[in-house]
Order: structure tokens, then C-alpha cells, then sequence
């Protein structure tokens, strides 16, 4: 068999990659205004999409490995003040907040209640107050208040944006289909035209019109994908939160409060 050479069966360089490209740059360009219009909505979409992705995997990445990095302190160290102390440079985990939130109501009921909120040592028994039941039921329904607050606060946060990459999910396709169809309709309104439906007047048309179809698809994938795996990091993080709540009310209980005795015989 003889080799004929690459140069004279491509003699002008001719690239297929760069014809299938300059090819769907053509389509667009010849597409009519609605298509165009459909295109446009979806490219704007796609932006919004992989900005929210890179933003949020950044987000969620940090949240982590700080919240990590407190929940290692907070169950290995028994002072209170320097946990405060040091969660106050972990701006980006939502347990640290949490803390936060329920360090900031506890020091407000001591102050309130005349005890030195300064008073608090490393093991928490000089600390201990004598609270009536009254009081300590008062303190422990204000945490959870409190708590509970800083907690939908935190949810808000880690969801924020979350809510367009699921409607870009759901109707980004059905736009791309919207202008699939109308793109359709023309030609074949041109065919009525033209009075011809051979292939060659045909596929030019219903081309161009798919091409709504194809972007549609390209954006609602990626933010299906991105919205499913920060649902999940979020989900583990409201995990930790709620986790974390039940033992800092355990901790206060535990360290601060005195438990009544009970003498005999009575």
C-alpha cells in the first residue's frame, strides 16, 4: 500500500478541531435573535454557576478545617476563656461561632447576676456559682436561645447561594430547550418560505437551534454536581453544630454549676 503523505491529504494544515469550533462560533452567530437571547440568559447563568462554585468550595474548605482545628481545642482544653480566645481567629467555622454566641449570652447572665464573669479558671470550680434552680434553668433556657439562634444564623450563611445553583440545575435545560424549539419553528417557517424541505435547507436551521439545547445542558450539569456536594459538606457542618450545642450545655452544667446536697435523713 503506498503512504501517501500527511501534507497532501491535509495541504493547507487544516485542523478538524478547529472546524468543528469555528463551525459552532458560525452557528451561534447565524442563530436568530431568540436563540441568541436564550444563549445569552444561559452564559450568564454558567458565570453565576462557577463563580458560586469557586467561592463556596473555598468557603466550605475553610469552615472545615478550621472547625477541626476547634473541636480539637474545645474537648482537649477545660478553660473556657482561652477557647474564647482562641476561636476568635477562626472567622470561618461555624462551631467557633456557635461558641461564640453561647460564651457571649453566659458572660451577660453572670454580669447580670453579680458574678465576675472573670472569675472563670481552667477547671471551672472556682468559678462555680451558687445559682438557685430558678436561675440555672433561666441560664440554661437563654443558651439554648441563644444557640439555637447562632445556629440558623450559621445555616443561612453555609446555604447562601446555594439556591441558584439548584434553580440553574432545574431550568437551565428548559431554557436550552425553549430556544431548541423556537430555533425549530424558524426553519421550518423558512421552509414554508422557500417551499423546499430538502436536507440541505433543513439541517442548518435545527443546528443552530440545538446548539440552546447543548448550552442548557452545560450549565444545569455542573451546578447539579456543585449543588449535591455542598449540600453535603453543609449537612456534615449542621451535624457538628448540633453535636457541639448539646455538649456546651453539657459543659456548663457540668463546670458551673453546684450540685445541691442532700442531707440525711431528711
Amino acid at each position: 500500500m503506498t503512504n501517501i503523505p500527511i501534507a497532501v491529504l491535509n495541504p493547507a494544515g487544516f485542523s478538524f478541531d478547529s472546524a468543528l469550533d469555528n463551525d459552532i462560533i458560525q452557528m451561534i452567530l447565524h442563530a436568530g435573535p431568540m436563540v441568541k437571547f436564550v444563549l445569552l440568559i444561559l452564559f450568564l447563568f454558567s458565570i453565576g454557576t462557577w463563580a458560586i462554585i469557586f467561592l463556596k468550595f473555598r468557603m466550605l474548605r475553610k469552615a472545615r478545617d478550621q472547625t477541626d482545628d476547634f473541636l480539637e481545642l474545645f474537648y482537649e482544653s477545660r478553660d473556657i476563656k482561652k477557647i474564647y480566645r482562641s476561636s476568635q481567629s477562626l472567622k470561618h467555622s461555624p462551631v467557633a461561632r456557635l461558641f461564640r454566641a453561647g460564651y457571649a449570652e453566659f458572660t451577660r447572665f453572670r454580669k447580670i447576676q453579680g458574678n465576675d464573669p472573670e472569675s472563670i479558671s481552667e477547671a471551672g470550680t472556682a468559678g462555680q456559682s451558687d445559682y438557685p434552680l430558678r436561675s440555672q434553668q433561666t441560664l440554661m433556657d437563654n443558651l439554648e436561645r441563644a444557640l439555637r439562634k447562632a445556629e440558623i444564623d450559621q445555616n443561612k450563611r453555609l446555604e447562601k447561594a446555594l439556591g441558584f445553583l439548584a434553580t440553574t440545575g432545574n431550568t437551565a435545560p428548559f431554557i436550552g430547550l425553549f430556544g431548541t424549539v423556537w430555533g425549530i419553528m424558524e426553519s421550518f417557517r423558512s421552509i414554508g418560505l422557500k417551499g423546499s424541505a430538502n436536507l440541505a435547507v433543513v439541517a442548518p436551521g435545527i443546528s443552530e437551534a440545538l446548539i440552546a439545547t447543548a448550552a442548557g445542558l452545560a450549565a444545569a450539569i455542573p451546578a447539579v454536581v456543585a449543588f449535591n456536594y455542598f449540600t453535603q459538606r453543609v449537612a456534615s457542618l449542621r451535624a457538628e453544630m448540633d453535636i457541639f450545642a448539646t455538649d456546651f450545655l453539657s459543659m456548663v452544667v457540668r463546670q458551673f454549676f453546684k450540685k445541691p446536697t442532700i442531707r440525711k435523713g431528711t
